[in-house]
Parts: C-alpha cells; structure tokens; sequence
C-alpha cells in the first residue's frame, strides 16, 4: 500500500543513529554507496565499523575516495565479508589502481541506471547522502545525482545521512522523505577536491585544444589537469555552454566570466548541466538553489542522442596511449582524479553525431619520466577504450591532428608528427615493418621539429575565415593539390617554369620542415582536417649568408585578398625572431607581385636586376 502518513511524522520515525542504520545491513547484502564527493562519509565508517560481523556485503559504487578504506577491509579478510564493485576506480597511484583492478566494473555511465531498475544488478541496501528537507519534504542529492538517484529508486531499503552543509541542487536531484526507510542525522563537511596547479605539458595541451574550440560550442569537460589547463585556457572565448558528467571550479569561474553563458547549446539553453560536482566547497555554495544549474541522471546527461542534440558539442577526454592506427586506451593514470570507461564513449559519439561537434583525445606525448613514448606503434595487451572508427582530434603538447576520413597510413605520419621528437624515428620504423607506411616514407626535418602554435592565427577577411599556420607533415597531399589546381602563369611565376607535374618529392621540403631551417606557412580555408590550402609562403635558410629565400603561391580565387602579404609578413616576423639575418628573392622581371610584396615589409627592402630581379629584405 502507499505510504500515506505525513511526511514530517516520517522524519520522527525513521530517525536512526550510524549504528541503528548499518544495523539493519545483514549479510548477503548487496550495498550501494554514493558516489563521489556526496558519499556519506559517517555511514560508510559505520559499514567499515560493522564488517567484522558481516559476510558476503556486495559493495557496489561509482567512484570512492577511499577516505574510509573499504579496499583495505576486502584485501585482509579475502574478499569473504565484503567484495567491491567499482565502476570508476578511485584517485590513487598507479599502482594502487593496478592492485585494486579486480574490483573494476567496465559498464558505460548511460547504461548504469537501467542495470538498478531493472534489477539486473538488484540492490538491498541503498547509503546516500542529502539536504535537508525542504517544507514540502523533498531533499537533494545535491553533489552526487549521476546514478546514485536510480541506485535508491530501485533499492529494497534507503538509507539517508542528512547533511545541512549539502547544497539543494536543482535538476532531476530529489528524494522524497517518505520514500527512504532510516534517516541519519549527521552533519560533515563535503568532500572537496583541490586542484594542482597544471604542468607545463598540461598547459600546451590546453592551449592547443582551445584553439580548437569555437564560441557557442558546448563542452564536455573531465577531471584531469589537461582539462582544467584547458578550461583555463578558454578566458577569450564566447557564447559557450555545459553539458558534462562534471561540473568543476573551473566552468564556476568561466560562468563568473561570462565566458559560459549557455544561450547557444540548442538544447536545455541556458543551463549548466551535469549529473555530479567535483570540487571545492566554493564551488559546492554555488551550486545551492541555483536556477542555472540543473543536475540529471548519468541515463539523461550521458545519452548520446542527447548529446548529439547539443550545437558544436566538444568532448575532452583524455588517453593514457594511443597507436598510430588511432585506437585508444583510457585506462588509470596518476595525476587523473577518476578512471575508468566511464562515459569517454557517450561522449565521443555524441560529439561525433553533433551538428559541427568535435571530439578530442589528449595525451601527453610521454610517460612522466619521458622514458617512453605514449604514442605506440600498436597497442599490445592493453584494454581498448575507443576504437579507432570513433577517434577524430588527437592532441600531445606537440600539436593537433584530425584522424577522421585518414587512411591507416595518413593516421601514422599524423601522430608520428605530435609524437615527442625523440621518438619519431622509432614510431616510423616501427610503422614501416607494420606495413602502416610505405618503404620510401620518411620524416625529413620534421623529425626535429616543434610545432610553433604561436604562428597560428585565424582572420575574418571578406567575410571568409582564413586559418594561417606552420605546415605539418600531414598537410603534403593538400599541398599538392594545391599546385595542381593554380594557373599556368601563377605556376610558372612560383617555379620558373610550366609544370604539370607536383610530386611528392617535390613538396615534401614544404611540409617535412623543422620550422627553424625551413618554414611553410599555409592559409587554408573550410573545415579542420578537410581545408584547402590557398596560400603557400616559404623560407629556406642559406646556412653561409644567414639569409632566408622566400616563395609564395596564392589561389586564383583568393588573390584579392591581401594573402600574400599576411604570409610574407608572418615569414619576416618568424626569421627575425629565430636571429636570421633577412629574407630574398630570385624572381623574374615580370614579377611584379613579388616586389610589391616585398615593399609592404616594415623594413629595408633592396631589389638588383640582372637576367632576374634578386629582391631582398634585411631586418633591422
């Protein structure tokens, strides 16, 4: 029959010490606990307390802290008074995680719900931490609503710790009083996550990936330090929105900036949404009764098609290792507070199905050490998190790359390229006795190079949204292309000659470049990873004189737009800086676009004519 006494009655009779609550554990149960920062800290020490007289207690839960060590109490009594499922493992070392790996449960967040109520998993005993109730008795999950709302919606019998210090959040976050079965009184404080400061690596990682994101894009953001570098990293953005498993300290600063504003997602506009909050207690007095923030069950938040519903949805995820074929593992590391499959997947193939999504893997190019590398040939004897069809944007402290459309030996010469340095050699070699790259690759200069992001530089001209940057090794086939699609006269003007031919061989030194010796600059057009090169500029470093010769190409389509002298200036700003001494020419007297490119230099710009115009350039 239904409950139908008064709620407030039901806070008198169900009011239960620690001890009374756990007492009601017998064994044989299967226990689930809260998860994350909205674990009930004095329950779990009770249960921790009680173990002794308990055989058999399933414990099963999303992610602990381990402030009360349950693990410990499993691995000295044998796992026969209480066995662990945990379906993220919590935030140790690695090898912490690595010993605790029989407790690990692979289901994927969106999945987990429908597992509690549909009794697959059946749970006995429900431990959870809420607010107190409102006037009409409600309370919030507040922290914690990922899966821990299904969890007591399905459990045989609830049992609450009601914490005033617990923020009401709003969203689909509340239980009602009649429908728990003992209430614990017991005020503490949260679990708060403080964050280290970024490394150095981390902050490449993060600026290269802001500058993949766009204004009105949506996130997804993890837990990591390479995510947090790169929230930081998003001050000068526009327009964005939340929809994450995680709400963090900082998209609370973003939301402060103004930075996330949430007017563009295209669905629940204007809303911070997730389903848990790892952070400070700052964080946890800014979530309380805020109309901006709504709180949905991991079923809702991790659905792909809701994802999918997003505009410019960008996941973040990031990898301990990635082959050269794209597959990817995101098993435990040391500095990622949570590990696990989690929903890395929903997220990936929701941002993969929406309208101008991106999905984006981050790694760091080696272990901490730097003693290996974290892109491998193949991944050997390690669990696959996202296989290859469903990896878009890689990004190392070395770059960023687009996988999707490659072939399996555009995919290598592409990670080989965000590889750290020291490892590209071996990485190609490896790749060739693969069979993932032909006999005759190889990287050139490139196996030295460092990409220098700060060249980088997106301008709106005409209306058309131009991308310059440094060329990468993956960008020799739209090089090509390039030169095949110029006019016979802009040929002849680049080479000297007419040709019809652009080979490989031929445009290589454009693209397997060190960025110090020899510079490409390209400006490309359309989407990243599917853009068209419509300027080339280039420098070639004559070691004797210190001095740079330079050459450029421009599309038919796009000469009237100031290309040439956008790239000629960027050439002239790069050579300056690395202490080369000036830039040259050797053209033909009819040339009459490469002198006055050479004239809008700011500075002393000299020209000698013989069968040819030299034309030079020397800094001051």
């Amino acid at each position: 029959m239904p409950n139908t006494s008064y709620w407030a009655d039901d806070i008198v009779t169900k009011k239960r010490t620690v001890e009374q609550a756990i007492g009601m554990i017998k064994s044989g149960h299967r226990v689930f606990i809260g998860s994350y920062c909205g674990e009930p800290q004095a329950l779990v020490k009770g249960l921790a307390d009680a173990h002794r007289r308990l055989t058999d207690v399933d414990i099963i839960r999303l992610m602990s802290r381990e402030i009360t060590p349950l693990t410990r109490i499993a691995d000295e009594t044998l796992d026969k008074n209480m066995n662990i499922r945990s379906i993220y493992l919590g935030s140790a070392k690695c090898e912490a995680l690595a010993q605790n790996k029989r407790f690990y449960t692979p289901v994927n967040m969106a999945a987990i719900p429908e597992l509690f109520s549909s009794r697959r998993i059946p749970i006995d005993v429900a431990l959870i931490q809420v607010s107190r109730p409102d006037d009409f008795g409600w309370m919030s999950l507040g922290v914690s609503v990922d899966v821990t709302l299904a969890a007591a919606m399905a459990a045989d019998v609830v049992i609450v710790q009601v914490n005033a210090k617990m923020p009401m959040v709003l969203g689909e976050s509340f239980i009602h009083v009649n429908d728990v079965d003992a209430i614990v009184p017991y005020d503490e404080d949260l679990m708060a996550v403080s964050s280290s400061p970024p490394s150095e690596v981390a902050l490449s990682i993060g600026q290269n990936i802001a500058r993949l994101i766009e204004d009105g894009s949506t996130l997804q953001i993890g837990l990591d330090a390479a995510s947090q570098a790169t929230t930081q990293a998003l001050s000068n953005k526009k327009d964005l929105g939340i929809h994450s498993q995680f709400l963090t300290d900082d998209i609370m600063h973003l939301y402060a900036m103004g930075v996330v504003n949430n007017h563009k997602k295209g669905y629940k506009n204007g809303k911070l949404v997730a389903s848990c909050s790892v952070g400070s207690h700052a964080l946890y007095e800014f979530l309380h009764l805020n109309p901006a923030v709504e709180f949905m069950s991991s079923e809702d938040v991790n659905d792909i098609e809701v994802i999918a519903r997003h505009n410019k949805m960008v996941s973040m995820n990031v990898a301990v290792g990635v082959d050269l074929a794209g597959q990817v593992s995101c098993e435990a590391q040391e500095h990622t507070h949570f590990a696990g499959v989690s929903g890395i997947s929903d997220f990936i193939r929701g941002a993969n199905r929406s309208k101008g999504g991106k999905s984006i893997i981050m790694v760091n190019s080696t272990t901490d050490d730097g003693s290996e590398s974290r892109i491998v040939p193949f991944m050997n004897n390690t669990v696959i998190t996202v296989p290859r069809e469903d990896v878009r944007y890689v990004v190392t402290e070395y770059g960023a790359v687009n996988l999707f459309g490659k072939s399996t030996q555009e995919r290598a010469l592409a990670l080989i390229s965000i590889a750290h340095p020291k490892f590209r050699d071996d990485l190609l070699n490896s790749a060739k006795e693969l069979g993932m790259i032909g006999q005759d690759r190889h990287l050139g200069e490139s196996v030295y190079g460092i990409y220098p992001v700060k060249l980088e530089e997106v301008l709106t001209i005409k209306d058309h949204s131009v991308t310059f940057r440094p060329a990468k090794l993956v960008d020799e086939r739209r090089i090509q292309e390039h030169f095949y699609h110029l006019d016979k006269k802009d040929v002849v003007s680049r080479f000297f000659n007419e040709r019809t031919h652009f080979l490989r061989d031929d445009v290589e030194v454009m693209s397997h470049i060190d960025y110090k010796r020899n510079l490409t600059i390209i400006a490309l057009v359309g989407e990243a990873g599917f853009d068209t090169v419509v300027g080339i500029g280039s420098y070639y470093l004559e070691p004797s004189t210190n001095m740079a010769e330079v050459a450029f190409s421009v599309s038919k389509d796009h000469q009237s737009m100031g290309l040439g002298r956008i790239l000629i200036r960027k050439l002239a700003e790069a050579a300056r800086d690395l202490g080369i001494k000036g830039l040259f020419a050797v053209t033909s007297p009819g040339n009459t676009k490469m002198v006055k490119l050479f004239k809008t230099l700011p500075y002393k710009v000299t020209s000698e004519l013989d069968e040819d115009i030299l034309l030079q350039c020397l800094f001051e």
